[in-house]
C-alpha cells in the first residue's frame, strides 16, 4: 500500500514557533514485549533530505529496515540510544521506565536538543523537555522516522544475541514479543533473567506464577513522582 513519505513541517513549525535551533526525534521499540529491555533512539537529523524509502520501521521488511538503519546512522547529524531494563520495568512501570530510557537517550547526544518530538500522544518526558507529541510521527515525521528505525533495528539485534543463550524462545525471530514459540518455552522452562516479572503472561502459566512480582500501584508511582509521571501498562 503506498505510503506518503515523512517531511520535516513539524520540525520547521517548531523553529518558527519556538525558536528551537536543534530539534530531536524520539521513537521507542519493545513497549509491549514480555522479555527485553524498552529501547529508545533520540535522533537529530537537520532538514537535509533523507534517505529514499525512509518511514516508519514497522512497515519495512526486515532487511530493508536493516539496510536503512546502515545509512540513517552515517546521515544523522547525531544519534543516541537508552534502555530500560525488564527489572526497571517492573520496578518503575512503564511510563516511567520510557522516559528513564529516553532522558538516557537524549543526554548521551553530544549536542542538547532544543526542542522534541515524540511520537504518540502521551508525553511520557515532560520538564525540562519542549516536547511536541505527535501521533505517528514515526510515519510523518523524518526525524522520528530516523529514530524509528534505529532504535528497532538496534534492540532486535540486542535481542537476538541475548537469545544465543535462551534459543528455545526465539528471541532472533520475536524480540521478545509474544509468539508461539515463545508461549511454548515459557510454559515448559519459564521466563529467563531478561523477562518483565509483573506482566499479566505469567497469570496464563500456573506453574511459574509463584515468581511473579507485584505491580507497582498508580497511586506509589503518582506520590513518588509528586503526581508528575502516569502509570501505564
Amino acid at each position: 500500500m503506498p505510503y506518503e513519505p515523512p517531511t520535516h513541517s513539524v520540525e520547521r513549525s517548531l523553529r518558527a514557533t519556538t525558536g528551537a535551533k536543534i530539534v530531536a526525534g524520539v521513537d521507542e521499540v519493545g513497549r509491549g514485549a514480555w522479555a527485553g529491555p524498552v529501547t529508545v533512539c533520540a535522533a537529530v537529523t537537520g532538514l537535509r533530505r533523507p534517505p529514499d524509502g525512509l518511514t516508519d520501521s514497522k512497515l519495512l521488511t526486515p532487511k530493508r529496515r536493516t539496510a536503512l538503519a546502515q545509512q540513517l546512522e552515517s546521515w544523522v547529524t547525531a544519534h543516541a540510544l537508552g534502555d530500560a531494563s525488564p527489572q526497571e520495568i517492573d520496578e518503575l512501570g512503564m511510563t516511567a521506565a520510557l522516559r528513564l530510557a529516553a532522558c538516557r537517550a537524549l543526554d548521551a547526544l553530544p549536542v542538547r536538543p532544543d526542542a522534541v518530538i515524540l511520537d504518540g500522544k502521551h508525553d511520557y518526558l515532560g520538564d525540562p523537555w519542549k516536547v511536541r507529541t505527535v501521533i505517528k510521527g514515526d510515519q510523518s515525521c523524518v526525524v522520528v522516522a530516523a529514530a524509528s528505525v534505529i532504535a528497532k533495528v538496534r534492540r532486535d539485534a540486542m535481542m537476538a544475541e541475548l537469545g544465543v543463550d535462551h534459543a528455545d524462545f526465539g528471541f532472533c525471530d520475536n524480540a521478545g514479543y509474544p509468539s508461539p514459540v515463545h508461549r511454548a518455552a515459557l510454559e515448559e522452562l519459564g521466563p529467563t533473567p531478561h523477562h518483565r516479572m509483573s506482566w499479566a503472561y505469567l497469570d496464563a502459566l500456573p506453574r511459574w506464577q509463584h515468581l511473579k512480582r507485584p505491580r507497582i500501584s498508580p497511586e506509589t508511582v503518582a506520590l513518588e513522582a509528586g503526581g508528575q509521571i502516569g502509570f501505564d501498562f
